[in-house]
């Protein structure tokens, strides 16, 4: 994956997980399933590069409102 074996944070060991991130952009939010190394101490979460890009772009749709290719799976409330 990446060439990393210790966090840079705490030098805690690094494993291969399966990992949800959450994507924000405007008044959007999606979810999104992708591989990362993470931290079995303190938590950090390290992702390789064309997982980043594809984060930054998932932002920039749901910034600009263009998410005709993106599954919505329901509606988010804001409760004050």
């Amino acid at each position: 994956m990446l060439p990393l074996d210790k966090c840079v944070f705490c030098q805690g060991i690094l494993l291969e997980q399966k990992v949800t991130e959450i994507i924000k952009g405007g008044n959007n939010t999606a979810t999104l399933k992708v591989n990362a190394l993470v931290c079995q101490n303190c938590g950090e979460r390290y992702y390789q590069v064309d997982i980043i890009r594809k984060f930054e772009s998932i932002k920039v749709k749901l910034e600009t409102q263009e998410t005709e290719d993106l599954t919505p799976i329901g509606q988010s409330f804001e409760v004050a």
